[in-house]
This record gives structure tokens, C-alpha cells and sequence, in this order.
């Protein structure tokens, strides 16, 4: 299945140097290459970590504004859609999901944005190594015991995953360190810590470090 392009508006701001286009355009045939890839049971590059993913609602934007994060470029994101009701204003969360239905005929259950620029000009095993890990945070939730959730009618109950060592194995291992652009850190491993542990998160706008505890 041909790799899915960024469309050219979001990526020609010759008109106007000085004040580019700043906008998101839905990529459907993103999603559709995203299940096609790595989601269905009989995907070219399936990955049983995503299988819960078939019974998910996907929706994929691509965009060409900058972001960023201590000083790192942004370059995808998921997001879960269905409990942010506390979280932001009813006007605010009526207008977001209007726009959703217009994007997609139906608010998802998870979001996936994507840099443009990056997107087009990245190599093929770098965009799958991304999108991947974006799809590692559309996990579905666990309970006491680690078990995965379902509702009274079978359905997994979804939820936003945290960046974890579990993605960076499963995308090391589908693509190598280079795709995963933690080649620093598998070299890092091997050797012992000058200081003391970190956290290392990706230029992922899920990624939120975990909070420090001191005993």
C-alpha cells in the first residue's frame, strides 16, 4: 500500500514567507494505511501490541504548525478523546467536537496529529517507527492486577498510555535504534550512568515525564 503524503497546501508557503498557512487538514487515508500496516489481523507489518486497536475509532490530522517541547520539535501526538469531560469548559468541548464531526463524521475514540514537514520528507522506516509509537499510546486500560478492561458488552475499555520502556522495545525491535532515534540511548545503556537515572522522553507531544518521588 503506497505511504500516505501530507498534502501539498500544507507544505507550499511560498505565497507568504513572512506568515505561512497554520493549519490541520484530516488524513483518512492515513488511518486507512495505519490499520492496513500495522492494526488488522492481516496488516503487511501487523503488530498483535495493537490488536485492542480494531475495535477503536481512529482519527488522524496532519499539520504544518511548529511545536515543541524544551526546546525539541513535536513531531506526533495521540490523544484520547472521551474524558476530557472535566478538563476544559462545555463551549470549548462543544466547538471541539463539532469540528471533529465535521472532520471525521464522528468524534474517535483516539486522535493522531502529525507533523507535515517531517512527515514528507522522513525516511519510510522513520514515519513507521513514529506512527507506531503513537499508536503505543492508544493502549486500553488494565486492572488491579494488570489485566486488561472490557465493558459489560466485550468492548476494551481504551485510555491514553504513558511513554514507557515497553514502546521503546516494541519499536526498537520492529525497526532498530536508528528508525527509533534512540540509537544515543541503546549506546547509553550499555554503559554506566554519569550521574544518575533519568527519564528520556521523545519528541512526542504524549510523552509527559513522570513525576519525581523522593523516598
Amino acid at each position: 500500500m503506497t505511504r500516505p503524503r501530507p498534502p501539498a497546501e500544507l507544505l507550499d508557503t511560498s505565497y507568504d514567507s513572512e506568515r505561512p498557512l497554520r493549519r490541520f487538514a484530516p488524513a483518512p487515508e492515513l488511518v486507512e494505511w495505519i490499520t492496513a500496516m500495522f492494526v488488522a489481523e492481516d496488516a503487511r507489518l501487523c503488530n498483535e501490541d495493537h490488536a485492542h486497536l480494531q475495535f477503536a475509532r481512529i482519527g488522524a490530522l496532519w499539520t504544518n504548525v511548529p511545536n515543541s517541547r524544551s526546546g525539541r520539535a513535536i513531531v506526533g501526538q495521540a490523544e484520547y478523546l472521551r474524558n476530557a469531560g472535566g478538563v476544559i469548559g462545555k463551549w470549548v468541548r462543544a466547538a471541539r467536537e463539532q469540528q471533529l464531526e465535521e472532520w471525521f463524521g464522528e468524534v474517535p475514540d483516539f486522535l493522531l496529529t502529525f507533523d507535515a514537514d517531517y512527515a514528507a520528507l522522513c525516511r519510510d522506516d522513520e514515519l513507521c517507527a513514529l506512527v507506531e509509537h503513537e499508536l503505543y499510546h492508544c493502549g486500553i486500560e488494565r486492572d488491579a492486577d494488570g489485566a486488561p478492561r472490557f465493558s459489560e458488552t466485550g468492548q476494551p475499555i481504551f485510555g491514553l498510555r504513558g511513554h514507557d520502556v515497553e514502546e521503546f522495545v516494541g519499536v526498537v525491535r520492529r525497526y532498530g535504534a536508528d528508525a527509533a532515534h534512540v540509537r544515543e540511548l541503546v549506546e547509553a545503556a550499555g554503559r554506566a550512568p554519569e550521574v544518575a537515572p533519568v527519564s528520556i522522553a521523545a519528541a512526542c507531544g504524549s510523552c509527559v515525564p513522570p513525576r519525581l518521588v523522593r523516598a
